[in-house]
C-alpha cells in the first residue's frame, strides 16, 4: 500500500514538472540562453583582455628596444600610449621609463600622466599607495611643502605599508631645508608608527643620533 502511494507520489510529481516545463517552455528557453550568453562573454572577454595585455607587453618591450637602438621620439610616443591605455602593469612601467630616462623632461606632464594612473586605473589597494609615494619622491626636488604635502597626504593619513616612506620623504625634505624641528616630528612618527618599515626606522634613528643629538 505505502509503495502504491509512493509511486503516485512519483507520478504526480513527474507530472507536475512536466506541465510546469511545458507551461514555461519559453522561459526556460531564454533563461538557458541568457546563461550561455554571460558565460561565454565572460571567457570572451578574459580572452579579449588577455590579448590586449599581451600586445601591450609586446608594444612597452619594442619602445623600450627602440629608445636604445636611438629613436628615441618613437619610443617616446609609444611610451605615452602605453601610459594612456591604462594598463594596471605596463602602464607604470612606461611612466617610470620615461623619468628613469629623462625621456620627458616638463614637470607638469609627467605630473598629469601620474594622475591619470591614480585616478583612471584601478590597482591593489598598496600598489596605488606605491604609485603615490612614487609621484611625491619625483615631485621632492622642486614641489613646495604645502604641494608636497597633499601629494603624500593619503599615505600619511592611513596604515598604509608606504606611510613610513611618506613620513621619511617628509623628513629629509625639510632636513634638506635645514627646518631641524619639522623634520623630527616626521622621523619621530616613524620611530612610534607600530609597522613602520624596518629599513625606514634604522635610517631614521641613525638620522636623529647623527644629527639631533644633544
Amino acid at each position: 500500500m505505502e509503495e502504491d502511494i509512493s509511486i503516485i507520489n512519483s507520478n504526480t510529481r513527474s507530472e507536475k514538472i512536466k506541465k510546469f516545463i511545458i507551461k514555461n517552455k519559453n522561459k526556460l528557453i531564454i533563461l538557458l540562453t541568457t546563461i550561455l550568453l554571460v558565460v561565454f562573454g565572460y571567457f570572451a572577454f578574459k580572452e579579449f583582455e588577455k590579448n590586449k595585455k599581451f600586445k601591450i607587453a609586446e608594444k612597452f618591450n619594442q619602445s623600450t628596444t627602440i629608445y636604445f637602438s636611438g629613436d628615441k621620439t618613437q619610443s617616446k610616443n609609444e611610451l605615452i600610449e602605453i601610459i594612456k591605455s591604462k594598463d594596471s602593469t605596463y602602464s607604470p612601467l612606461a611612466l617610470y621609463f620615461l623619468i628613469d630616462n629623462k625621456i620627458e623632461t616638463s614637470n607638469d606632464v609627467i605630473n598629469n600622466y601620474f594622475d591619470v594612473l591614480i585616478k583612471e586605473v584601478k590597482f591593489d589597494k598598496e600598489i596605488k599607495n606605491l604609485i603615490i609615494y612614487k609621484k611625491g619622491l619625483f615631485n621632492s626636488d622642486f614641489q613646495s611643502e604645502n604641494n608636497l604635502i597633499e601629494i603624500l597626504n593619503p599615505l600619511i593619513n592611513s596604515d598604509s605599508i608606504w606611510k613610513s616612506h611618506a613620513l621619511y620623504l617628509m623628513g629629509e625634505y625639510f632636513f634638506s631645508k635645514n627646518q631641524k624641528q619639522k623634520a623630527k616630528e616626521f622621523y619621530d612618527q616613524i620611530i612610534i608608527l607600530k609597522n613602520s618599515n624596518e629599513n625606514i626606522k634604522l635610517q631614521t634613528q641613525k638620522r636623529l643620533r647623527q644629527s639631533f643629538s644633544e
